[in-house]
């Protein structure tokens, strides 16, 4: 585990695994508790190490790519999962509370459906300053190290992923993490929504 981000009310970690799955994150914070980002290939290791900074009360999954081992996370902590309603179906695991587009868990934390990458990928929405986004797979890092949008050829629809970038023009927010991470060349922050922004018009525009 490697602490990536502490700022007041709240501490992100990400979880080491294997280069070929999603990087999975635990998020701690001041009202919801402990939140799986994705779940890593599951190890009694990993759990222990994780409870001995937060047991996680919620399990959030932006699609079925960062669902490893779910129903042995979910036993494991007595916790919640949640994904958006339509990524249900391709999740090999229990989806305990799904989720639609106005969904949320607490009063500072929310959900955005942006599918497209998949049937129902979406993002998690910590609202409260300095505002944090989880893309998941709807984002990644582009030659700049910043998320940028990066056709994929087994997109359920591309179209919809240019809608739901669209969408983030008015969405606010000073770090970001996806599915990907490569330490050394990752971006995530501070002023993550600028630049975003910017590498969203590039590619756009191309």
């Amino acid at each position: 585990m490697e602490s990536v981000l502490v700022v007041p009310g709240r501490k992100i970690f990400r979880l080491h695994g294997a280069a070929e799955d999603a990087t999975a994150y635990l998020v701690v914070d001041r009202e919801a508790g402990g939140i799986l980002v994705n779940t890593p290939p599951f190890s009694e290791a990993l759990a222990r190490r994780i409870a001995a900074v937060a047991s996680p009360r919620y399990v959030f999954l932006p699609s079925h790519f960062g669902a490893r081992d779910v129903d042995a996370w979910r036993a494991r902590y007595g916790a919640q999962t949640l994904a958006f309603e339509a990524e249900t179906p391709a999740i090999a695991g229990h989806v305990d509370i799904p989720l639609h587009r106005k969904s949320r868990l607490t009063r500072t934390i929310d959900f955005l459906l942006m599918s497209g990458r998949t049937r129902g990928s979406g993002a998690l929405r910590l609202r409260n300053k300095p505002g944090v986004v989880f893309f998941g797979p709807i984002l990644s890092p582009g030659e700049s190290g910043w998320p940028t949008l990066i056709p994929r050829p087994d997109d359920d629809s591309y179209e919809n992923r240019l809608l739901g970038v669209l969408g983030l023009q008015d969405v606010k927010y000073e770090y970001a993490f996806t599915d990907v991470f490569q330490p050394g060349h990752t971006r995530y922050g501070p002023g993550a929504d600028v630049a975003i922004q910017a590498e969203l018009t590039r590619a756009l525009e191309l």
